[in-house]
């Protein structure tokens, strides 16, 4: 939220998510300067004449790192050390890995944020250019669709937000929103091995659990699309989950046995979808992304399904529509699901 203005202050005070950057950008300076220095300890004193910062200030942010889990050995008064190179989704580690790519900058990561995509949404609107990342080690107030929270615990999930610029009306975004998916599945695959299913629209299933969820946000005219923000919330070494989410959600740690690399997967995501967009934007490209999600999804086609829409209904699904609506056929009619929840069920 925006800091208030103050009545009689000439100029208004930076919104939060400026005062954030500054603030993780200090963060991330501690990290690469201990990062560049793996064996050695740091005087607190050289890391403050880095950041042209006190020695407190310094005690305090690396404080504020180990809360956010970076093992970091040592006090002021000695040094400090990390104990182990840490896994941190940072612009300087991520950038060179997804090169050539419109994703390659600028990237904007933060420590702790409440939702990547209120903060890309802002930047949207305040004329940030395509391509724009913004990626959180932790999110206090993750938003998935439906207005349902995400959890996001520090440093174990990709909690990233990508804006785009689409050259597309309104009524022909949702194939973008299932490349998102089809992004998320190919990189999985490729990292992983593991193959997902994909549930209309564009939630990511590993053994029928729920791995990524996506969740794209739109700013739109009546005939032209301003920009889109999609929202990527993937699971990687979480090894537990809330009791209410245990029975729908997964990790690829829980099923794979063991830790991955979250900046090999957000840089294979970020190839994944930049090759998906740009394909996008051929002649073709939305109707074969309609036909990869078909071939993809154990849902689209020959399921039984329940969909929670403003009233529930059962059906088989039918495939897609031409603009990406999931079809199913119900005791008496064909019906188009816009916007509900698909679930499968046993027919009775």
């Amino acid at each position: 939220m925006a800091a208030r203005k103050h009545k009689l202050a000439v100029r208004s005070a930076p919104p939060a998510a400026a005062q954030d950057a500054r603030t993780d950008g200090n963060l991330g300076r501690i990290v690469r300067l201990l990062s560049d220095n793996a064996t050695l300890v740091v005087s607190g004193t050289k890391i403050a004449q880095e950041l042209g910062a006190t020695r407190s200030a310094v005690w305090r942010m690396v404080e504020q790192l180990r809360g956010l889990g970076v093992a970091i050995a040592g006090h002021s008064a000695t040094g400090y050390r990390l104990e182990r190179i840490p896994d941190l989704l940072l612009p300087e580690i991520v950038a060179p890995l997804v090169s050539g790519t419109m994703f390659a900058e600028p990237l904007h990561h933060y420590f702790r944020i409440s939702s990547t995509n209120t903060v890309a949404m802002q930047a949207a609107a305040e004329g940030k250019p395509e391509g724009a990342v913004f990626v959180a080690e932790q999110q206090t107030a993750g938003r998935g669709r439906g207005g349902h929270s995400w959890d996001s615990p520090p440093s174990s999930g990709i909690y990233a937000s990508l804006l785009l610029r689409p050259r597309m009306t309104p009524a022909d975004v949702l194939p973008l929103s299932l490349a998102s998916g089809l992004a998320v599945r190919d990189a999985v695959r490729e990292v992983t091995g593991q193959a997902c299913d994909l549930r209309w629209p564009n939630d990511v299933l590993l053994n029928d659990r729920k791995v990524c969820g996506i969740l794209a946000e739109m700013s739109a005219e009546a005939t032209r699309v301003r920009h889109v923000v999609v929202g990527i919330g993937l699971n990687v070494n979480q090894g537990e989950f809330p009791a209410e989410l245990a029975a729908e959600a997964t990790s690829l740690r829980i099923e794979c046995g063991h830790e991955w690399s979250r900046v090999e997967l957000l840089a294979a995501v970020l190839k994944a979808l930049d090759h998906r967009y740009r394909a996008l934007q051929n002649q073709d490209g939305a109707a074969q992304v309609l036909r990869d999600f078909e071939a993809a999804s154990s849902y689209a086609r020959g399921l039984h399904v329940r969909v929670e829409e403003d009233s529930s209904f059962e059906g088989k699904t039918e495939g897609l529509d031409p603009q990406g609506f999931l079809l199913v056929r119900t005791a008496t009619s064909l019906r188009r699901v816009l916007s509900g929840g698909v679930r499968p069920v046993t027919p009775v």
